[in-house]
């Protein structure tokens, strides 16, 4: 990653804003802005908590292991029509709860066990079907990323996950630099030319961290105010149902058919980067309105909207196989 750490989320920012302005595919609406942000208030904006049913909290050392590992393989939501869920669960919740009984069964991972892991082995810890192509395509990649990860560990922390974390001395920007030494962390699009940074799991590590352990060092972040959304797929779905994002009527056929947009195509960075500018024109509405806001807390306030039946009821959400999301 080039440039210092400090203004990397300045370079997200910048970089949203330019292809939303060059889009050709997806376009913001600004009378809908406008609109939407008169039905925000404060208590639609709470602070998020952590989920301690789907996820694993422990000694401090173990709920840093856990969420540096979950984050690590927090992806994969074009593979997730065809992963074997839990019942009345998303892919995402299968994965964070099948890892966090594993946590509470045996521990946290070493990081030699992490430079190791098969895809077969991800497998069974998920409990998946290696029959099913796509699905151990999509157990390699968590293998890959898990390997990657316990090198790292190895190689630049003594084995220690909250080294890692330490190393980031209370600064996301700082995490973010850190993280993206390794290669699936490196969530950097290109777009006519130019790059188009977007680090969603590094953000979304340090606020996980913040949520688990709030208050505790390892989960304290200064500048966790200045996180942009985690752009994935959920969260411009909701922007696109909500009104606010609008697309081509062809991408929107081809979302609705369920075709896959390559990672890095050019729609799909502009759907991913379109929904990073608009809500920050929503943070920026906000703020103008004496309404305190940040746009960790639209993401997940966006995110939790989406998870109700109306949102996969009205439209398909777009897929793509991406380690980045």
């Amino acid at each position: 990653m080039t440039g210092t750490a400090a203004d990397v989320f300045d370079r997200i920012r910048r970089a949203c804003r330019d292809v939303a302005e060059a889009a050709r595919f997806v376009r913001i609406d600004g009378a809908a802005l406008t609109h939407y942000v008169e039905q925000l208030n404060a208590p639609r904006l709470s602070p998020p908590e952590y989920d301690r049913d789907a996820h694993f909290l422990g000694s401090p050392a173990d709920t840093v292991a856990y969420v540096v590992t979950l984050d690590a393989v927090n992806f994969g939501s074009g593979y997730f029509p065809h992963l074997a869920k839990r019942p009345d669960r998303s892919g995402y919740f299968t994965i964070a709860m099948a890892l966090a009984d594993r946590f509470r069964r045996r521990g946290s991972f070493a990081a030699e066990e992490l430079a190791a892991v098969t895809g077969s082995s991800c497998a069974d810890l998920f409990g998946q079907d290696l029959r099913d192509p796509v699905v151990a395509e999509l157990m390699g990649l968590f293998a890959r990323a898990w390997n990657d990860l316990g090198r790292d560990l190895i190689e630049r922390f003594g084995g220690s996950y909250t080294r890692l974390v330490e190393a980031a001395d209370g600064s996301a920007a700082r995490l973010v630099e850190i993280l993206d030494a390794q290669p699936f962390f490196h969530d950097v699009a290109s777009y006519d030319g130019r790059d188009v940074p977007f680090y969603k799991r590094a953000q979304i590590l340090a606020s996980d961290l913040a949520l688990a352990l709030p208050g505790e060092d390892w989960g304290r972040f200064d500048d966790l105010g200045r996180l942009t959304i985690f752009a994935d797929n959920l969260v411009p779905h909701v922007l696109r149902v909500d009104g606010i994002l609008t697309v081509d009527p062809d991408l929107a056929a081809r979302i609705e058919r369920e075709e896959l947009l390559d990672a890095g195509s050019t729609e799909e960075v502009e759907i991913r980067a379109c929904a990073v500018h608009a809500v920050e024109r929503l943070v920026g509405l906000l703020r103008a309105r004496g309404q305190a806001a940040t746009a960790r807390d639209l993401d997940v306030y966006l995110w939790t909207r989406g998870q109700a039946a109306s949102y996969k009821a009205t439209a398909r959400r777009h897929r793509t196989r991406s380690v980045y999301y």
